[in-house]
């Protein structure tokens, strides 16, 4: 690392358990954040803080007026522009070091699975079940974790998810057949809450990319907002579920 970057990581270098080799992971690191919104927001601008060396930002959207009471990678003077144009200026402009590759398609079963076998980790800030599902299906084949997050009105929640044989995957905690998507639009969002639950993705992703501490694998994690109050769940591995059953 050159003295600029040892400057910059300097509090992060600190941390017990996680030192300089941790932060030479991290500066090595290839991430794929799915959905640049009110979960992406914060992600991408962590990971890119922190010094993850390579993010892909996936995003078809262009940025809307009334994305800006809670997505915060974008301006008032972006509305328009296209999401993925408007996450690179602004984690651009925090962390000038790092490589950023912008993905301006919809994800799918067509296209995920290129993108995640180049990765190291994906974090999914999604807001509908088909996307989520075609992700989770991608880092499964791959063997890549999988950080989830998803947040509604005032609740939110966080798994994590290894890749690893053995353990459960996103379609073991919601059946494909399961109820339909919920979406902020028609049922409102606390702008707060997707800070929150995304700062929580990205501090997974990056325990999970640096070795340190234990991640959530194989747990969900649930926000109440309005009385904060947390629920920690173990979940089990479907022996039935068709995407991870078969790697078991």
């Amino acid at each position: 690392m050159s003295d600029a970057q040892l400057l910059r990581y300097a509090r992060q270098i600190l941390l017990p358990g996680l030192g300089y080799e941790g932060q030479r992971r991290l500066l090595g690191a290839r991430v794929l954040v799915v959905g640049l919104g009110g979960l992406g927001s914060p992600v991408a601008m962590y990971l890119a803080a922190a010094g993850v060396g390579h993010l892909i930002l996936a995003d078809a959207d262009r940025v809307d007026l009334s994305n800006l009471q809670r997505q915060i990678l974008h301006t008032t003077e972006r509305v328009g522009l296209a999401k993925v144009d408007s996450a690179r200026r602004t984690l651009a402009a925090l962390n000038p070091e790092i490589r950023l590759e912008g993905v301006g398609e919809r994800l799918s079963a067509a296209n995920l699975p290129a993108l995640v076998a180049g990765v190291d980790l994906v974090v999914d800030g999604s807001d509908n079940f088909a996307t989520r599902f075609a992700v989770n299906d991608a880092c499964c084949a791959a063997g890549v974790p999988l950080v989830s997050g998803a947040a509604i009105r005032t609740e939110g929640q966080v798994a994590v998810f290894s890749g690893r044989p053995g353990g459960p995957c996103y379609q073991c905690l919601y059946p494909r057949d399961g109820g339909e998507d919920e979406t902020c639009s028609a049922n409102g969002v606390l702008a707060p809450l997707v800070g929150i639950i995304g700062s929580i993705q990205a501090t997974e992703a990056l325990k999970v990319l640096a070795g340190l501490g234990e991640p959530l694998f194989g747990h969900l994690l649930v926000l109440d907002a309005l009385t904060m109050d947390w629920r920690r769940l173990r979940l089990g591995a479907d022996p039935r579920c068709p995407v991870c059953a078969a790697r078991r």
